[in-house]
């Protein structure tokens, strides 16, 4: 089954995720190791990288 654009999240969800990973990024160029970024968002370390 394919869902609707956004996979069937909410719009709050959606701008949550999108946010985390605006800060992950920003996080990166700035050197950090990506297990740290996974441990202070919350997330995998797949998700980081």
């Amino acid at each position: 089954m394919r869902y609707a654009q956004g996979g069937g999240l909410t719009d709050e969800w959606r701008a949550f995720r999108e946010k985390l990973r605006m800060e992950a990024a920003e996080r990166f160029v700035l050197g950090e190791e990506n297990v740290v970024i996974a441990h202070d968002l919350r997330v995998g370390v797949r998700s980081v990288q």
